[in-house]
């Protein structure tokens, strides 16, 4: 069973993205990482050059700025990755470049595409994921984190990504899944306070106008993580790739998990999720067979 990784990344050493680690941590279930290298003010592709496995494949591309709503220059980018894959993979695993996978969900991985990688009536499988915040000990953990979303995709060409590549669809339909027991460790609101100053001015490029980010944010000062609305401390392990980055942090962030910043609805939805893991009325991009 060949299976084919992919990803996407601009300006990582700029920008402080773990896509090293993110790399690395999909190496292991992988035959090849395709990796779409976007014309960066960095040192960007030398970084991943310096990983120095014969399994990661290069693409240069050039993203276009001028799309600037709702994110979809970062699907461009992932379908860019996606549609450089070999042809022969089974299955496509897919990374972002402030994700991490965990060795101690390799071996169910790989059972789930074993298992499922013949049934047409499966096109995808589903992931946990943990929205870590502010430091590596605390998980953003209200309604405003997706809990689960795709991250392996069979090798279909009529699967791509979609809008803001979050997820995936088919012809614009939603990918048939099946639910895994793993989970994707997201580490993108977690980074010096200067450097996620800077990727949040950056991110916002591809949303909105430079006279909205220019009023919301002050890129002199650095990024104030005290304005999340709630938190919860993480009791699990890392990934090992991760290991030395975490050894490295060099910030402090303290907040008591107690203190929750609700209006009175949501400071009620969360009670009901919190209490009878429900998520009223949660947006699901995808369909769980």
């Amino acid at each position: 069973m060949f299976v084919s990784g992919f990803t996407f990344i601009r300006n990582a050493i700029k920008l402080d993205y773990p896509i090293v680690e993110a790399i690395s941590s999909i190496l292991p279930l992988c035959d090849e990482v395709v990796v779409a290298v976007g014309h960066s003010d960095d040192e960007t592709k030398a970084l991943i050059k310096g990983i120095g496995n014969e399994k990661i494949k290069l693409i240069d591309t050039v993203w276009d700025d001028t799309l600037r709503k709702n994110g979809i220059v970062l699907a461009h980018e992932t379908n860019k990755a996606l549609s450089n894959i070999n042809p022969k993979a089974a299955w496509c695993i897919y990374v972002q470049g402030d994700e991490c996978y965990h060795e101690k969900d390799y071996e169910h991985i790989k059972s789930a595409m074993y298992e499922w990688k013949d049934n047409t009536e499966v096109e995808g499988l589903l992931f946990k994921y943990n929205h870590f915040y502010g430091s590596y000990d605390y998980l953003a953990d209200s309604r405003s984190w997706y809990r689960q979303e795709i991250r392996i995709i069979k090798n279909n060409l009529a699967i791509s990504s979609w809008k803001d590549a979050q997820g995936f669809r088919k012809d614009k339909s939603k990918l048939k899944v099946k639910t895994l027991n793993a989970s994707i460790y997201h580490y993108g609101w977690v980074r010096p306070p200067d450097f996620m100053m800077a990727k949040n001015v950056e991110a916002s490029k591809y949303w909105h106008s430079d006279a909205y980010i220019d009023k919301k944010f002050d890129s002199e000062k650095d990024f104030d993580y005290s304005s999340i609305d709630s938190i919860q401390p993480f009791d699990g392990t890392h990934p090992e790739v991760m290991i030395n980055r975490i050894k490295h942090m060099n910030w402090k962030f303290n907040r008591d998990p107690k203190l929750k910043n609700f209006k009175f609805k949501k400071r009620i939805l969360h009670w009901i999720e919190k209490t009878f893991n429900w998520r009223v009325g949660e947006n699901k991009n995808y369909k769980i067979v």
